[in-house]
């Protein structure tokens, strides 16, 4: 069966959604309605566009041109991880830490699906690695800036048992585990959620996509189980790494805790 092609008009009439959203906002003084319409008009501009590259990345295959695109979207994610949080560690230091723990949980974890796993050649193939590391990146951003969001406001929410508990002796990592494993399992939760819910409750957006391209519903099913280890592993992958950063920026080398590197932003 082929993929029925959607027209301006059928956009249109999804939109229209958004502008009775944004009415009901304004009637319920949400205050949402222009954050509605605009990130509505950029997620759109962004995806035209990004479909226009991929059109030229798909018909190139070089993988100067992959690996260029693959650093973009991993910079950009490393910002946005940077952006949710409300407490910001200042400086270069906070942006690295968010792009290290992204490089940890979608750059090498796709690699490995690529070359181990999937074993499609040439590994770098765009039709595979972009949209792979596009799910990848997509969905433990969110895991990995809950966890760092969630210590910097631990921290600063029990600094005075922290300090207390260094001054008794104990190193940075003994008077901050308890707050570092709340954060892991903070990070963590949402793609356990997802887990348990796929399937059963909801159908990912990987598998329906395969299955209204045409797809063997089996054989879409296969690929979305895929993604979901790869999810889940990526995302604990980089919880733990980025937790581990922050606290070696978060304390000195003498064990004290260092909450003015800090930048709070307001919400």
């Amino acid at each position: 069966m082929d993929v029925i092609a959607l027209t301006g008009v059928d956009l249109g009439l999804a939109a229209s959604l958004l502008l009775l959203l944004s009415v009901l906002s304004v009637m319920l003084s949400l205050g949402l309605e222009r954050k509605i319409i605009f990130f509505g008009c950029r997620m759109t501009a962004q995806l035209l566009l990004i479909g226009l590259v991929l059109r030229f990345l798909f018909a190139s295959g070089s993988l100067l041109l992959v690996l260029l695109m693959s650093t973009i979207m991993l910079l950009a994610a490393g910002r946005e991880v940077q952006a949710r949080q409300k407490r910001k560690i200042i400086g270069l230091s906070g942006y690295l830490i968010s792009v290290c723990a992204m490089f940890v949980s979608s750059f090498s974890v796709t690699v490995l699906a690529l070359v181990v796993i999937i074993q499609v050649k040439p590994w770098y193939t765009p039709q595979y690695a972009i949209p792979l590391l596009g799910m990848l990146l997509g969905n433990t951003m969110t895991g990995i800036a809950l966890a760092l969001d969630r210590m910097t406001d631990q921290l600063h929410g029990r600094r005075g048992e922290v300090e207390q508990r260094l001054l008794l002796g104990q190193s940075w990592q003994e008077a901050s585990s308890d707050i570092r494993r709340d954060c892991m399992r903070t990070g963590m939760m949402p793609i356990i959620n997802s887990m348990a819910a796929a399937g059963l409750v909801s159908l990912p957006g990987m598998m329906t996509g395969q299955i209204l391209g045409g797809t063997p519903p089996v054989e879409a099913v296969k690929y979305q189980i895929l993604i979901m280890f790869l999810i889940a592993a990526g995302t604990g992958f980089g919880v733990v790494s980025a937790i581990w950063m922050s606290g070696l920026h978060l304390f000195d080398a003498r064990h004290r805790l260092r909450l003015e590197i800090l930048k709070s932003d307001k919400v």
